[in-house]
């Protein structure tokens, strides 16, 4: 069953002197349960697309469906995380995760509940009392995805959660937040500008091209299924790897 579908999208910018496309008539699907990766040059579109997804944005001409609804404006079925994770450094780490159901006013028992055996599940228990600043960066962004998914979404919207943090931590939180997804049996969708890290998470990479963008290619990753990174350590992790950077129209015009 397919949860997503992104159907002839294309975007375009208006400003007094010109009209800028930015997406061009972009079409996937995204099946129940699958992890996807879009992938580009930069300034190509792919957050743009992705705040599409979300409703956040109108596009300009095209469709986008979750379960078949088309979307109108934010749906409760998405579940975001930026690049940063956002965190206010003057509550904890249980009132960070509580914020979203505070504000849509659904804090109670059951919910009060579920934090717990999230922040159990995922090795915060004993830090649901610290602050942010008390954390490692890897921590945050586990802080960051469990206020998501206490709000129960079924599609995760992921643009560059990890790009604000170093190599080594990148690929173990990276691996952690793979784990914690696929745990939850969440669909995911995630901007990227790192290739490795797109084919080691996901079970399909998108390319997009330069602007206005195009879907290019759809990579379908067949590695096995063990972590992100001993992915990283398979035989045909870099025939991926390659065929996805021949795609990106890195040096090209």
């Amino acid at each position: 069953m397919d949860k997503v579908y992104i159907k002839n999208v294309s975007v375009n910018y208006h400003s007094v002197s010109a009209e800028t496309k930015a997406l061009k008539n972009i079409s996937f699907k995204v099946p129940d349960g699958d992890f996807v990766s879009i992938v580009g040059p930069s300034g190509c579109g792919k957050s743009t697309l992705l705040n599409i997804i979300a409703g956040l944005l109108k596009p300009s001409s095209g469709e986008v469906f979750i379960d078949n609804i088309l979307v109108k404006g934010v749906s409760p079925k998405i579940g975001y995380m930026f690049q940063k994770d956002n965190l206010f450094q003057w509550l904890s780490v249980w009132d960070n995760v509580a914020l979203g159901l505070k504000i849509k006013k659904e804090l109670n028992d059951k919910t009060k509940q579920k934090i717990e055996e999230l922040l159990e599940k995922y090795d915060l228990k004993d830090f649901k009392d610290h602050h942010p600043n008390e954390l490692s960066g890897g921590m945050r962004q586990r802080v960051a995805l469990i206020r998501t998914l206490v709000l129960d979404p079924e599609v995760l919207l992921l643009d560059e959660p990890f790009s604000a943090l170093d190599y080594q931590t990148r690929l173990n939180v990276g691996s952690e937040i793979c784990e914690i997804i696929k745990t939850e049996c969440k669909t995911a969708i995630m901007v990227t500008h790192d290739i490795a890290e797109a084919v080691s998470i996901s079970k399909r990479v998108i390319v997009l091209s330069k602007r206005p963008a195009t879907l290019k290619k759809d990579v379908k990753i067949t590695l096995p299924d063990v972590s992100p990174i001993k992915r990283r350590e398979c035989p045909d992790f870099s025939l991926y790897f390659n065929d996805v950077w021949k795609e990106m129209d890195i040096n090209e015009g």
